[in-house]
């Protein structure tokens, strides 16, 4: 034990590692073989807890802030990171979507193996987490097929390092000595086009949830994870007009604050059952995730014959249309939320060159040739 430190709890006990770390293990009340890693000490604030979930002999899932893996290693370190991010969700600081797309990609890192001659073929889960840059090179040169992919566990790796300097776990963050995966954005998904939007809602008609949902898309340029959400609680009257006010979930966005035009006004008339939000269920409940809305959205557009869209390309044709009918980037960037208007440029810019580039052919038309 610790001489500086007075620890008074049955079955607990410390291990001092090869490496110099030291961690804290407890044993099972009942079943003494039976014995839990603690991510943290006794001087932490979440100790109790989890020293409390341990000695009962609760399993992971019953106790989502208890990690498995051997203190000071990789493993440890992604299992504390995605605990901590699982209480910034609760605290509504992260977007829930982060947090799952994290846990798939910290077990992907904790499943690759080292190319390093000392520990070639051990699992990332149980290196230190001190890793080599030439380790994490290796790694990125795998993914060299997948750099979306790349990028994003890259991403991972910055942040849960980032977490673990900042509470003196480790004193540099690898991940950041080595340069990041190269990724050109193919330019996401794909706009949706006016064909698209009609064979949509002649497969979906007025009254139908198909078509309140591409209407509430269209009208309001809302992401998906805020769709699931919306509903009366974020309706408020402006001199006499209803308008709808909501913070997205994406983190960094900013309030959006818009008006119900008409066609949403009448989609949302023509509802046959009102819940809690917009959007129901076949059962008239809420979406409980983006993903149950954003597979219901895949079977819609099956029905109408399109492929390889989804809601977020409503958003973007949203963008796009109000570029067309004279939009400037900061009244874009009010309605889609942006935090820059650098990001609603996009849109506009496209139709500049368009407008330009008509202007400019029409200097030739003269021309005797």
């Amino acid at each position: 034990m610790n001489g500086d430190m007075r620890v008074d709890y049955p079955g607990l006990f410390r291990e001092i590692l090869p490496s110099g770390n030291a961690r804290w293990r407890v044993r099972q009340k009942g079943d003494t073989r039976r014995k839990t890693t603690l991510p943290c000490g006794p001087d932490h604030p979440d100790f109790h807890a989890l020293y409390a979930a341990a000695r009962e002999g609760r399993t992971r899932g019953d106790t989502p802030n208890v990690t498995k893996s051997e203190r000071g290693t990789m493993g440890w370190l992604i299992d504390v990171y995605l605990i901590h991010l699982e209480r910034q969700v609760t605290a509504g600081a992260a977007s829930p979507l982060t947090l799952k797309e994290r846990r798939s990609l910290g077990a992907y890192i904790k499943r690759q193996t080292s190319e390093q001659p000392k520990s070639r073929g051990t699992a990332y889960a149980e290196l230190p987490m001190s890793i080599p840059a030439s380790e994490l090179e290796a790694f990125k040169d795998r993914m060299a097929a997948t750099p979306g992919k790349a990028r994003n566990v890259w991403k991972t790796l910055i942040a849960a390092y980032d977490f673990a300097v900042a509470r003196q776990h480790c004193t540099a963050n690898p991940a950041r000595a080595v340069k990041r995966p190269v990724y050109k954005n193919a330019g996401g998904a794909t706009p949706w086009t006016t064909d698209d939007l009609i064979a949509f809602k002649n497969a979906h008609p007025k009254g139908t949830p198909a078509h309140l949902a591409l209407t509430l898309f269209m009208f309001t340029a809302c992401r998906i994870s805020d769709a699931v959400i919306l509903g009366r609680a974020h309706e408020e009257r402006r001199a006499g007009q209803l308008w709808l006010t909501w913070q997205p979930a994406k983190k960094g966005s900013r309030v959006v604050e818009i008006p119900v035009l008409p066609p949403l006004q009448a989609a949302l008339n023509a509802r046959t059952v009102i819940g809690p939000t917009y959007l129901l269920t076949s059962h008239g409940d809420a979406y409980k995730t983006p993903e149950g809305l954003r597979n219901k959205m895949q079977e819609w557009c099956a029905a109408a014959g399109i492929k390889g869209r989804s809601s977020h390309g409503i958003r973007k044709a949203a963008g796009h249309l109000l570029a067309l009918n004279g939009a400037t980037q900061y009244e874009i960037m009010a309605v889609h939320g942006h935090a820059n208007a650098s990001t609603s440029q996009i849109y506009t810019d496209a139709v500049e060159r368009a407008r330009l580039g008509q202007m400019a052919a029409t200097k030739l038309a003269g021309m005797d040739w």
